[in-house]
């Protein structure tokens, strides 16, 4: 690997030119460990040490959506799985190995699922269809938006047809999630979990409570 950097940083990275933007992460990761350390010198070290959160989220791959950030917790206190349109199917094998790694290894209590108004997998779904694997990714929010058409269409415009979207959608991951056997063989041997429907407002920071909140086997 050759590089036409002329100016690198005290770390190797290179200064200026295309790699600058790298190298400007690089130098805000080493920032951002030396405050960590200075506010708590055992922090890293307690990571290290074991992985026990209380927390699964099952959220968007959005970027103004950064899971720990907006609940104010730190790194080893949220295990998290993003995607596009924070969806939770019931054959991806992706999902199902990090729903079955949260609830059968580190034991956590609560699965948060979480959606965002102003989604851009929600929007995409409303719209004609798109080339390439997304266009299939996004089938099941599609398929929902034609189940829901009658609400939808009650709604006075797109924007709030998007939100009440958005919500639906993750109703509708809520209930995904409730149906795997790995979760109602986690209920039946009396572990405690508990899963949430959230939507987070990207505009005021705030996260609303969908009252999805489930403990125990749905019944249809």
């Amino acid at each position: 690997m050759t590089s036409d950097c002329n100016s690198p940083s005290p770390d190797g990275t290179c200064a200026h030119g295309p790699d600058a933007p790298i190298a400007a992460l690089l130098t805000r990761n080493r920032a951002w460990a030396e405050r960590k350390t200075s506010a708590d010198p055992g922090f890293f070290k307690r990571l290290t040490a074991q992985q026990s959160p209380a927390y699964l989220w099952i959220g968007c791959s959005d970027s103004r959506v950064p899971a720990t950030e907006i609940v104010d917790l730190d790194p080893g206190e949220v295990f998290v799985h993003r995607n596009v349109g924070n969806l939770a199917p019931v054959d991806d094998a992706n999902y199902l190995s990090v729903l079955q790694y949260g609830v059968q290894v580190l034991k956590v209590r609560h699965v948060l699922v979480v959606g965002h108004y102003g989604c851009g997998g929600v929007l995409a779904a409303l719209q004609p269809p798109l080339q390439g694997p997304v266009e299939g990714w996004l089938t099941p929010i599609r398929q929902l938006a034609f189940e829901s058409r009658a609400e939808l269409d009650a709604l006075p415009d797109d924007q709030a047809r998007h939100d009440r979207l958005c919500e639906l959608n993750v109703l509708a991951q809520v209930r995904n999630v409730a149906a795997t056997t790995l979760v109602r063989d986690a209920w039946a041997a009396g572990e405690d979990l508990t899963i949430h429907g959230w939507c987070y407002s990207i505009g005021s920071g705030l996260i609303t409570d969908l009252n999805a909140t489930v403990r125990g086997p749905l019944t249809r």
